[in-house]
């Protein structure tokens, strides 16, 4: 009987670097997630949603004020344990715990310990995909999501973002999770999937670990 296909992706990286693009790309993969003759429901997790707050683009897990820390923490632990609940589904991670922690470190220089996460994330399979850009290719990234943002003065200095994949690089780097750089500097999702595709597989990232 074939193995189930249950990998589990993080994808991290700044803004303007096609994180959710290829979320959505790899949970409809065909070499990802197999074959289907019909489309139905696939889990799609971002950190990045603003629920702590009723308000749009407001805190959440990963930009959470220092008292709403506890409720942070709690928050990426819930998710842990369903992951650990459900080991044989496949998860896709649209912005984690690396955003959370370069968030924190540059907004409130607090840098929190999340080795306690991974070394739960680790035996379950999860792998780590760092979506990076060369710095020369920001400005036209920025020009290309200026005509569909709701919020475009957050893309006025592209130095923030050139400096947050620089620090991004470096938590990567620490990371237990196995873990691959895709570049999109050129914007080919397509591409950069296939790139992704080609990495679980090699590495075993596609099945649950034996």
């Amino acid at each position: 009987m074939a193995r189930t296909l249950c990998p589990k992706v993080i994808l991290e990286g700044t803004r303007l670097t096609h994180k959710t693009d290829i979320a959505f790309a790899l949970n409809e993969h065909p070499r990802v997630v197999g074959p289907r003759k019909y489309r139905y429901h696939s889990p799609l997790i971002s950190a990045e949603w603003g629920g702590f707050t009723n308000t749009p683009w407001g805190r959440g897990p990963i930009n959470f004020a220092p008292e709403e820390t506890a409720r942070a923490m709690e928050t990426f632990a819930t998710w842990a344990r369903l992951f650990e609940l459900l080991p044989y589904y496949s998860w896709i991670l649209d912005r984690f715990h690396l955003s959370a922690r370069a968030h924190q470190l540059q907004a409130r220089g607090r840098d929190h310990d999340f080795r306690w996460l991974e070394e739960r994330l680790e035996p379950l399979g999860f792998r780590l995909v760092l979506c990076a850009r060369a710095p020369e290719s920001f400005p036209n990234a920025r020009a290309k999501r200026l005509k569909v943002s709701g919020n475009p003065s957050q893309y006025d200095d592209l130095g923030v973002f050139i400096r947050d994949q620089d620090l991004l690089r470096r938590l990567a780097s620490e990371s237990i999770l196995p873990t691959y750089e895709v570049d999109v500097s050129d914007d080919d999702v397509p591409t950069a999937v296939e790139r992704i595709a080609d990495w679980l597989e090699a590495t075993g990232g596609l099945w649950a670990p034996e």
